[in-house]
């Protein structure tokens, strides 16, 4: 159940790769680059210099709902359901204003990497946190440094004293505990980077893959899930509330569908009452008779494209089990 549009900071969901630093609320963040002089600020500095921007935005791990995935094969990576997301109003800068005031170039085919201050271990490759966006999304308005969330400072395991917010994208490429901005002429190297959150053929397996064929995922795709009744809820006959939540992040999601009978017929849910915004999420509510028995909930979403969801898991099904958007599937035991 989504009892809030905003999701609180206690209850937001929390991916780390490696233990979380302790950095100081004076800590300084380095941004450097190609033909650039480097420079630090704190968020002191950052306050004092520049505009503050707040943006709703979801973050969302591109490794949400794996479960489902794992229905077809093994996948590595954290067995997340339908949690690994939330949504928050993030308060930074630009970091658009902050590349221009160091004399950044704007050119579309440079780089923007942030290094955090956690070491990741990736299939034993020990490195800094490193990840990279390319510049043209980096200078999106929305993309923030941000220290505050949900109008309260940031707490350690959410990146404090300063992360990346980078709306729209995988939760892997907002950094937290930040340390540097470089600009670069070729994506980050570090590990998280360049051998994971990748997308490649079914037929890939961890035993046989390039990583330098892979696709990076950056932009999330169209998701729904259902959060109540959760798989396995015994509930009583006649009347029951289903609720759950759609993002299409940049798109309107144009409705949201239910099946109470494995997705023979459907039913079109009504949104929450919540504030349309870029890149947050819509909350949805159907109430639905339910007989007595086992009964198989659906649900599936379409934007205002008129795409929609996949019907099947395995149709983009990869070994590492990033980015389930199929319908999906609860099964709950009416008495």
């Amino acid at each position: 159940m989504i009892e809030r549009f905003l999701t609180p900071q206690a209850l937001f969901y929390v991916r780390s790769h490696g233990p979380v630093p302790d950095l100081p609320a004076n800590h300084r963040i380095e941004v450097s680059g190609r033909g650039m002089a480097s420079r630090f600020f704190s968020v002191q500095e950052l306050k004092s210099t520049f505009a503050t921007r707040t943006v709703t935005a979801v973050l969302q791990c591109a490794g949400n709902r794996r479960t489902d995935l794992q229905q077809v094969a093994n996948t590595s990576g954290d067995p997340w359901d339908v949690g690994a997301i939330g949504n928050a109003e993030w308060t930074g800068v630009r970091l658009a204003d902050v590349l221009d005031a160091v004399g950044a170039p704007d050119a579309s085919e440079l780089f923007v990497a942030f290094t955090g201050a956690d070491e990741v271990d990736v299939e034993g490759e020990e490195a800094l946190f490193g990840v990279s966006i390319a510049m043209s999304k980096a200078r999106e308005p929305d993309v923030l440094l941000a220290w505050a969330m949900n109008g309260e400072p940031l707490t350690p395991e959410h990146g404090a004293p300063l992360r990346m917010v980078v709306p729209g994208y995988a939760g892997v490429r907002s950094a937290k505990w930040l340390t540097r901005i470089e600009v670069r002429e070729t994506p980050s190297e570090a590990p998280i980077q360049a051998h994971d959150y990748k997308l490649f053929p079914a037929a890939v397996t961890s035993d046989t893959v390039d990583w330098s064929q892979g696709l990076t995922i950056n932009a999330m795709p169209l998701n729904a899930a259902i959060c109540s009744p959760g798989a396995g809820e015994s509930l009583a006959a006649g009347e029951v509330r289903i609720e759950g939540y759609a993002i299409a992040y940049d798109r309107r999601i144009s409705r949201i569908e239910v099946s109470v009978n494995g997705g023979r017929d459907w039913q079109q849910a009504t949104f929450a009452d919540d504030p349309e915004t870029r890149w947050g999420w819509r909350r949805w509510i159907l109430d639905a008779t339910l007989a007595k028995g086992r009964q198989h909930l659906v649900a599936r979403a379409f934007d205002e494209t008129g795409q929609g969801q996949p019907e099947r898991p395995d149709t983009m099904w990869n070994f590492a089990g990033y980015l389930c958007t199929a319908w999906h599937h609860v099964h709950v035991l009416v008495e």
